[in-house]
């Protein structure tokens, strides 16, 4: 099943091949929302600090009895976080409001903060993001943090960082879903050992009006959110969906059925609609 299975990571460790994110969450919803992921059978647990849910992201993991060893928690430094000390501190804070010793992923959320994100005429923050990937590497060398790694980052950001740090990126989390898949870039990361994590599995509900996909999820007897988080799987991406319903939790970690290769090859030919 694949609740059960996991994608090893460059580091020769695992992690769980689909994760429960928790953005948009409030902090005071979290405890109970993640404790109810990990009872459905969720053990990876993707939050940031800057979702402002960190305190009961950590109440959720203590509330569920599972080991710690037996969870994986990520969490990401904010986007305009840019130097070695504020990242440093980051580091700290988040372990600190977690409740927890280590973290198993800690990303850089974005290359560029969010406004400046896709414009290419913008400072790229180069040498900045070199220093918060430096902090993160002093504190995987410590035992802080397990594994290291970016989100949102194209392939010149990538190659910045491999050029100028020690450490090779143990993961990429990228937004991609039918109709907005970056083959490109999933393709680089995988030539480079880097795990595609893929956020917002189904377009943040842009999926759910898509008369093609539904139209193909009803061939399979699965939901959209199905459908989408399989596709993922297929493109060898750990999706990570979100739900704050717990029929919907349950559905999303039920998709051990498999896409015909021609139906998969047509969720890769959809564009954006």
């Amino acid at each position: 099943m694949i609740r059960n299975e996991t994608f090893i990571l460059s580091s020769g460790l695992a992690i769980p091949k689909i994760g429960y994110g928790t953005w948009q969450i409030k902090n005071e919803d979290a405890p109970r929302l993640v404790k109810e992921a990990i009872e459905c059978g969720y053990r990876h647990i993707d939050t940031a600090i800057g979702y402002n849910n960190e305190i009961g992201v950590g109440e959720g993991i203590r509330a569920s009895g599972i080991k710690r060893e037996d969870l994986f928690i990520t969490s990401k430094i904010p986007d305009f976080v840019k130097s070695y000390e504020e990242a440093k501190q980051c580091i700290e804070d988040s372990l600190k409001r977690l409740g927890l010793e280590y973290l198993d992923l800690m990303l850089i959320h974005t290359p560029r903060p969010w406004d400046l994100l896709w414009d290419k005429n913008a400072h790229q923050y180069y040498e900045e993001n070199v220093a918060v990937f430096k902090a993160m590497e002093e504190a995987y060398e410590a035992g802080k943090l397990k594994h290291i790694g970016i989100s949102n980052f194209q392939i010149h950001d990538i190659e910045n960082i491999l050029n100028n740090c020690k450490i090779k990126p143990h993961v990429n989390q990228i937004c991609v879903f039918i109709g907005e898949t970056p083959f490109g870039l999933i393709e680089y990361c995988k030539d480079k050992g880097i795990l595609v994590e893929a956020y917002s599995p189904v377009g943040t509900g842009r999926l759910l009006k898509n008369e093609r996909v539904i139209e193909m999820a009803n061939k399979y007897r699965v939901s959209v959110a199905q459908l989408g988080i399989r596709y993922c799987l297929n493109l060898d991406t750990l999706p990570l969906p979100k739900s704050s319903s717990l029929s919907h939790m349950e559905n999303n970690l039920d998709v051990d059925f498999e896409i015909q290769d021609e139906d998969m090859k047509l969720l890769k030919e959809m564009t954006q609609y």
